[in-house]
């Protein structure tokens, strides 16, 4: 298991304990306290770097001194999503039954049948859940509930299920109130801080990507008859950041559904305004300014169309019907834009 998520273990902590009316167990401690080594992790996860390994092993966690009436807090075993939970139960008594999720998570993994009845049922049984609690509730995640039957956790396990709310900040109160969620903290809350959070990710991947087309772009320049120069490199960056970061950030204010088409709005403002400050909006130079025209909003679409897996404002069904129709229209615009683009240069 990876250490950097909790206590190093002590003797005392690891020696089988006895839990009233409870079989022998040994379970590891938790620490509520994030090191400057998980900070650290967290934050290049966001970025992208070793995000598939981020992980924790499953299995049943303790958190402060639980006893066996302690609750219950059922989680994936995505270490950001770890994290994120535990940090957030200073003070309180618990068990943490991390379910193994192939390192996705919960929101994600409930989708994909990962975080499901299945494991669920399969994790209790192989922790010996039973053995270590008198009562039987398990506190599962609102967002969890896409994959969860309670009803079938019952049966095949004898445990219930109470959602909890959405958000890991909420969970002491809730717990506090008896297991009663509010309105407030039942609602999905996608504001600028949450949306310009997730932008870090799709922002490095398209970067990675965009060194292939950097180097495209030499090889050309030492042939071509107008070389590809800074005022294509501001462009093509402006259309990049158009579609991964000023999108999402301004998503809800931006006018239609479809995340292609704000990508697409935004990507056509950018393009304009970078043609009118390189003083291409002439009649002599038509070409390289449709080719932009249809190339750099395409390209802002696309990347904004990514952030559709990681908003709440989407369906999988809009996101599907939203693909087979952009994505047409995207690759066409891009490739005529791109033959554009590439035909002035070389000529």
């Amino acid at each position: 298991m990876n250490q950097a998520c909790c206590n190093q273990p002590d003797p005392a902590a690891m020696r089988p304990q006895s839990l009233a009316g409870a079989k022998v167990v040994s379970i590891p401690q938790v620490s509520t306290t994030l090191s400057r080594a998980d900070i650290l992790s967290d934050w290049k996860v966001r970025w992208g770097i070793g995000r598939i390994s981020y992980r924790i092993d499953p299995g049943l966690y303790r958190v402060g001194t639980p006893n066996s009436g302690s609750p219950v807090l059922v989680s994936a075993n995505y270490k950001l999503t770890f994290n994120a939970l535990r940090k957030n139960l200073s003070g309180l008594d618990c068990w943490l039954l991390v379910l193994d999720t192939q390192g996705v998570n919960v929101w994600c993994s409930a989708g994909k049948g990962l975080f499901g009845t299945a494991e669920l049922v399969r994790r209790i049984k192989s922790t010996g859940l039973s053995g270590v609690v008198t009562h039987r509730r398990l506190i599962v995640p609102q967002l969890g509930a896409t994959g969860v039957s309670a009803r079938e956790v019952a049966r095949q396990a004898g445990f219930s299920v109470v959602f909890g709310p959405v958000r890991a900040s909420d969970i002491k109160d809730f717990i506090a109130a008896g297991y009663k969620a509010t309105p407030e903290m039942r609602t999905m809350r996608f504001g600028l801080k949450d949306r310009l959070v997730l932008t870090s990710v799709e922002l490095t991947g398209t970067v990675k990507f965009s060194l292939i087309v950097f180097g495209v772009l030499f090889l050309l320049n030492l042939f071509v008859a107008r070389p590809f120069g800074t005022r294509d490199l501001v462009s093509y960056l402006g259309a990049l950041l158009v579609g991964t970061v000023l999108t999402p950030a301004l998503l809800p204010w931006i006018p239609g559904k479809a995340f292609a088409w704000k990508g697409w709005l935004l990507g056509l403002c950018w393009t304009v305004l970078a043609l009118w400050i390189f003083g291409r909006l002439s009649l002599t130079l038509w070409l390289p300014a449709v080719g932009y025209l249809l190339l750099l909003p395409a390209l802002s679409a696309y990347l904004a169309m990514n952030f559709t897996g990681c908003s709440t404002y989407t369906s999988l069904s809009g996101v599907l019907k939203e693909m087979r129709i952009a994505l047409p229209l995207i690759i066409g615009s891009g490739v005529i834009g791109a033959l554009f683009t590439l035909f002035y240069h070389l000529i």
